[in-house]
C-alpha cells in the first residue's frame, strides 16, 4: 500500500462552457476553474471533451455527401487556427494552475498536428506539468470529416497517489475492447470527458463504473448559441440562448452509485469524496480483467506502437 496514498479526497468535475473563438481565452477561465475547485478542496479536476479548441457543435462544415463547399474549407481553417500546439501558452496556462494548487487535472483539447486535428484529453500534475495525453481513437460520425484517428501509442494510465488515472473520450466509451485495455491497466479514476448530454448518458458511466469497479468521472459543457459569432453554421439555429450542450455530467463510484450530478441546469463544478478502498472492495466479486476475464477462452490483443504514415531511416542508422 501506497503510506501517501489519501484514504479519502475530493474530486471535482467541471461543467462550463469554452470560448470556441479562443482557446487562450478558455486555458484562462480553466486556469481559473481549477483554482476555484482546489480551493473548495479538490485534488482532481476533470473537463470536458473540447474544452479548448471548442466543440462545433451543430456545424456541418459544407461537407453533403460528394461534396465540400467552400465556405465548408473556410470553416474548418479557422477551427485549425483555434486549435493548440501542445507547446503553446494553452497548455502553460493550464500547468501552471496545477502546479499553484497541486490538483490533477484532465482537460480536453483539440489538438493540431501540421494539418491534421485530434482530439485530445490532456493530463496534468501538479509537480511535473503535462505528464501525457490520449488521443480519441474513433471521432463519430461527423467528428470524423474534422478529426483525425488516434492510434495506439496513447491509451495512459497513470499511477498517482489519487489512483490510477486514465480518459476514454465520450463515444469511445461504447468501444468494449478499449474499456477492457483500461481495465487492464488497473484503472481506479475513469474519466470521461464529452459531448454527450443525453439522459442515455449516466446509465453508461453507472455500467462502467460497475464493470470497471472504479470511479467514473464524466464532465461535459453547458454551451449556448451565443458562445459562437453571429455567422457560425448551426443546424439547431441562431438564437443565442439556443442550448446547445445541456451539461450532464456527474461522478459515479464503483458500485454505480451517483454521488454527484446529473446537472443541467447550467455551469457548475460538482464535487463528490472520493475513497480509493471501495475500488478494492468493488473487486471482490468482480475483476474484469482479472478473476472474471476467462482468459482460456477470451483474450485481447492491444497494439500499442505509433502509427506513423513517414519513418525515415537515414544513412548514419543504416550503417549502424
Amino acid at each position: 500500500m501506497d503510506i501517501n496514498r489519501p484514504n479519502t479526497y475530493k474530486a471535482a468535475v467541471v461543467q462550463a462552457a469554452s470560448d470556441p473563438t479562443s482557446s487562450l481565452a478558455s486555458a484562462q477561465k480553466a486556469a481559473a476553474l481549477i483554482e476555484k475547485a482546489a480551493d473548495a478542496g479538490a485534488r482532481l479536476v476533470v473537463f470536458p471533451e473540447a474544452f479548448i479548441g471548442g466543440y462545433p457543435k451543430g456545424n456541418s462544415f459544407g461537407a453533403p455527401v460528394g461534396m465540400r463547399k467552400p465556405e465548408g474549407r473556410e470553416a474548418f481553417r479557422l477551427y485549425w487556427e483555434a486549435a493548440i500546439d501542445l507547446d503553446g501558452a494553452e497548455v502553460e496556462t493550464i500547468a501552471a494552475a496545477a502546479a499553484a494548487t497541486g490538483a490533477f487535472t484532465v482537460i480536453g483539447c483539440i489538438e493540431r498536428e501540421q494539418g491534421t486535428l485530434y482530439c485530445t484529453a490532456l493530463f496534468f500534475d501538479g509537480a511535473r506539468g503535462l505528464v501525457g495525453k490520449h488521443r480519441k481513437l474513433m471521432p463519430t460520425a461527423g467528428e470524423r470529416l474534422i478529426w483525425g484517428f488516434g492510434d495506439g501509442s496513447t491509451m495512459p494510465v497513470f499511477e498517482t497517489s489519487l489512483g490510477n488515472i486514465g480518459a476514454v473520450i465520450c463515444w469511445e466509451n461504447y468501444m468494449p475492447m478499449l474499456r477492457m485495455h483500461m481495465y487492464s491497466q488497473g484503472i481506479s479514476i475513469y474519466c470521461a470527458p464529452t459531448a454527450d448530454d443525453r439522459d442515455t448518458w449516466l446509465p453508461t458511466m453507472q455500467h462502467i463504473a460497475l464493470e470497471g469497479r472504479c470511479f467514473v468521472l464524466t464532465a461535459c459543457q453547458h454551451l449556448k448559441r451565443g458562445a459562437f459569432p453571429a455567422g457560425y453554421e448551426c443546424v439547431l439555429g441562431a438564437d443565442p440562448e439556443t442550448v446547445l450542450m445541456r451539461g450532464g455530467s456527474a461522478i459515479v463510484n464503483p458500485l454505480g452509485k451517483v454521488l454527484a450530478g446529473p446537472c443541467f441546469e447550467g455551469e457548475t463544478i460538482l464535487y463528490a469524496d472520493i475513497a480509493l478502498d471501495e475500488v478494492t472492495r468493488g473487486k471482490f466479486d468482480f475483476d474484469a480483467a482479472g478473476h472474471y476475464s476467462r482468459p482460456d477462452v477470451f483474450q485481447l490483443v492491444v497494439d500499442d506502437r505509433p502509427k506513423r504514415a513517414v519513418s525515415t531511416v537515414s544513412a548514419d542508422r543504416a550503417r549502424n
